[in-house]
């Protein structure tokens, strides 16, 4: 269901969950709101060299992550230290949560929102999406996204607003945004944010992306 382009760096992790009602009827549970905070450590955990390395990952399309454009797990340590990070539903938690600790970007879109067929690929030059409720756009020139057949709908740095979570999602796709110069990182990383949402109730589904 998913092809992905060939790139020097990604080392990528897909998966699908689906949840017992719709998300908005679900509490998320303490053991994933504790994991929001940096105070915590993690049974993954990022080192001084991963902001380098997942920077390093977004710029080989040509795409500046820094700024404003800076990876999605820089934003969240950046929200924590302000005590501006908040929950907001069980699967954007459990996201939140696991690339905080992790220092890897990672992606959830609604799997009911996005139009077959699934790539990956670096999107071209001025290609943008709205990525909030206000109508804000994100440029997105050389960044590696994830599309659908509308067009670019998630990345490391910004998921688009067409494809987020509301309170009636019942299956999400988390897309984690790893390097191959973090050995085993991305491995890890998927394997402990699965066993959050499946002790939250949830089921988890392996995404075997394909070589296009």
């Amino acid at each position: 269901m998913l092809t992905v382009d060939e790139h020097p760096l990604l080392d990528l992790r897909v998966f699908i969950s689906e949840f017992r009602k719709p998300i908005g009827e679900l509490t998320t549970p303490f053991e994933i709101l504790n994991w929001l905070s940096r105070e915590n450590v993690a049974p993954v955990s990022m080192d001084e060299t991963t902001k380098t390395k997942v920077r390093n990952l977004l710029r080989q399309g040509g795409y500046k992550p820094t700024g404003r454009g800076k990876p999605a797990s820089e934003y969240l340590r950046q929200a924590v230290e302000k005590g501006i990070l908040a929950a907001i539903n069980l699967p954007v938690d459990a996201c939140n949560a696991v690339s905080l600790q992790s220092g890897l970007p990672i992606s959830v879109v609604d799997l009911d929102l996005v139009k077959r067929p699934l790539r990956i690929s670096i999107a071209p030059e001025e290609s943008e999406y709205v990525f909030n409720a206000i109508g804000q756009t994100i440029k997105l020139d050389g960044l590696l996204c994830l599309f659908d057949a509308l067009g670019p709908c998630a990345n490391g740095v910004k998921d688009s607003q067409r494809t987020k979570t509301s309170g009636t999602t019942t299956r999400t796709m988390s897309i984690i945004w790893g390097t191959i110069e973090l050995p085993a990182h991305s491995e890890k990383t998927m394997k402990w944010y699965r066993t959050l949402l499946e002790s939250a109730g949830a089921t988890t589904i392996d995404v075997a992306p394909q070589s296009s």
